[in-house]
């Protein structure tokens, strides 16, 4: 699952996702949006239900700062794609 907020000039992406090894991991990426500024974190979940409630949390932060959803994806399709995208090059920072 991705999660996309956004403001005029700032971002949060959020990617739950199931590791190799079966765990769940809750990466989120921010920054401003059409530059390299902004950051990656990656953290380790007890389970599933888990990094939900990170994600309930963190849509209740991002609303009450002003910040819009603008993307609820699937990894597999096509704007899930794209999204990734965008997290592998801030991997790479």
């Amino acid at each position: 699952m991705i999660v996309r907020w956004e403001t005029e000039h700032d971002y949060v992406l959020v990617h739950i996702h199931q590791d190799m090894f079966g765990d769940w991991i809750f990466s989120r990426a921010w920054g401003q949006i059409g530059t390299q500024f902004g950051g990656l974190k990656h953290r380790l979940a007890d389970d599933h239900e888990q990094a939900l409630m990170w994600l309930e949390d963190e849509s209740t932060i991002q609303n009450s700062r002003g910040f819009h959803k603008v993307l609820e994806a699937d990894d597999h399709s096509p704007e899930g794609q794209e999204a990734m995208g965008q997290l592998s090059l801030l991997d790479g920072l």
